[in-house]
């Protein structure tokens, strides 16, 4: 009984098998001339595409590269040199030129933001970009202003080189950047910064989270001059803002 069921399956399976090949359309004959199909293996083997032509600079281009949290800018003055603002402690506390020429490190930038202090300096296209890719004039469509010629915006850059006061809202690279390109000085990231911040203040449900927060800290802390006064004076000034 076992050899005959599994001589049944044999048949169907065949006969499965050739109902399903004869279903299959044809291949497509080959046109003489025609290269031989290639396999997976050939494939694997074929060389890689070649890489995208570099991207070709010009004098008073505005460079941006995005990082995590913001937008790092800067001015194309030729021969592969950017100038750009970073804030920066070091010009304050030497005039060592072998050392001002340095990368810009992490904690050299964040003193500067503190004591707010920076310098309009010039670095290779690598240093600039620090590993990230780098857009070349995006802000063009964004700003409602036409752009100065590249020879008078990578002057104006040049001309601004050295020790700067710095802000992070109201003087940052970005308001360097556009002064130079466009001949006015604007942040798009502060703007957005501020209407998010004027959003959050009009939103009358920051009032009753900052009342209620206010009313734990009294009932955690104790009521004292150092609650009392924010509890009440925090909600009160979010909501004759808002």
């Amino acid at each position: 009984m076992l050899d005959t069921l599994t001589f049944l399956l044999e048949k169907l399976f065949l006969l499965a098998h050739v109902k399903l090949t004869l279903l299959l359309p044809p291949p497509a004959p080959r046109e003489r001339g025609d290269p031989p199909p290639t396999s997976l293996r050939d494939r694997g083997n074929a060389p890689p595409p070649p890489p995208p032509p570099p991207v070709r600079y010009e004098r008073g281009d505005l460079l941006e590269v995005p990082r995590t949290l913001f937008t790092h800018f800067g001015i194309y003055l030729g021969d592969g040199r950017v100038a750009h603002l970073i804030p920066d402690i070091l010009p304050v506390l030497t005039s060592e030129r072998r050392q001002l020429r340095e990368p810009v490190t992490n904690a050299r930038l964040l003193l500067g933001v503190l004591s707010k202090r920076a310098t309009v300096r010039v670095d290779s296209v690598e240093d600039f970009a620090y590993g990230a890719a780098v857009l070349l004039n995006a802000m063009d469509r964004a700003v409602r202003r036409r752009p100065l010629p590249g020879e008078e915006v990578a002057q104006r850059a040049e001309r601004l080189l050295g020790c700067v006061p710095y802000s992070l809202l109201w003087s940052n690279c970005e308001h360097f950047v556009t002064g130079c390109r466009y001949g006015a000085a604007r942040s798009l990231q502060t703007e957005q910064f501020c209407e998010w911040l004027r959003s959050l203040i009009r939103d009358q449900r920051n009032v009753v989270l900052t009342a209620l927060l206010g009313l734990l800290a009294l009932v955690c802390l104790g009521i004292s001059s150092c609650t009392a006064l924010p509890a009440i004076f925090i909600p009160f000034t979010l909501w004759m803002a808002s």
